[in-house]
């Protein structure tokens, strides 16, 4: 089974910026949609970001709209999250994933809709 994998983690101060990345091992994403979630200690996952595939509309969740971009490449091989102006509430794992089925606006936030998962990278940001 080919895995999503991410990769662009890391520490970075409150304030600044941090691009994370997800590929499939060289392959195009196959599926309808492409998203990313994350998990902070103690916490559920949660939605952050989501890009169809099909029509390119992209959804955001209320504490990271207007800070973080999602995005693709033109081959639908790497998928990215732009992080600016960081703070510490985001701090977490951060997952890609990937959506085989017809996602709408109504359940793009829903971990149910994927069905592929990379292993996570981990953000921290400092004071």
């Amino acid at each position: 089974q080919v895995q999503l994998v991410e990769a662009g983690g890391g520490q970075v101060q409150a304030g600044k910026s941090l691009t994370l990345s997800c590929t499939k091992s060289g392959r195009a994403f196959s599926g309808f949609a492409m998203a990313w979630f994350r998990r902070a200690p103690g916490k559920d996952r949660e939605f952050v970001a989501a890009l169809s595939m099909m029509g390119g509309s992209s959804y955001y969740s209320d504490s990271v709209n207007g800070r973080f971009t999602i995005s693709r490449d033109n081959a639908k091989t790497t998928l990215f999250l732009q992080m600016n102006r960081l703070k510490q509430e985001d701090a977490a794992v951060y997952y890609c994933a990937e959506s085989h089925l017809a996602v709408n606006s109504m359940n793009v936030r829903s971990t149910e809709e994927y069905d592929s998962w990379g292993q996570g990278t981990s953000v921290t940001v400092s004071s």
